[in-house]
């Protein structure tokens, strides 16, 4: 089992960013944190790197749930989802699979909960 799905799109970085946030919500999710790995990357060690953003998307009722069902899932939330630079004006959208990370917890009630996350992280990716 993949730890991600992901999808290649013709798309320029920017604009794959704001398709994704879109799918996101129309699935529920928020995005709670932002990180630019490129911007991070030049700042901290001062190295070149192509854009790349971790997006931390929440879907708070089934985050909920998951926190209810096993209150240290917290250390695996939020669900990533990464849009990275692929080159030649394509654009990578790559989500977690929370079913995959969810195997290092024996909860059989938190992994039917991954599943449904996992569908609409599905869904978002198929969308784009």
């Amino acid at each position: 089992m993949s730890y991600y799905f992901g999808k290649t799109l013709p798309l320029a970085f920017d604009e794959a960013i704001a398709r994704t946030i879109d799918a996101l919500k129309k699935e529920g999710f928020g995005v709670l944190t932002e990180i630019d790995v490129r911007e991070t990357l030049k700042k901290k060690i001062g190295v070149e790197f192509p854009n790349y953003r971790i997006l931390g998307a929440c879907n708070p009722a089934l985050a909920f749930e998951a926190l209810s069902l096993e209150n240290k899932v917290g250390t695996m939330l939020p669900c990533n989802v990464v849009v990275r630079d692929a080159g030649n004006g394509q654009t990578e959208v790559a989500a977690i699979n929370p079913v995959a990370s969810m195997q290092a917890i024996d909860n059989p009630a938190l992994k039917r909960a991954a599943e449904q996350v996992r569908a609409k992280l599905e869904r978002v990716v198929a969308a784009l």
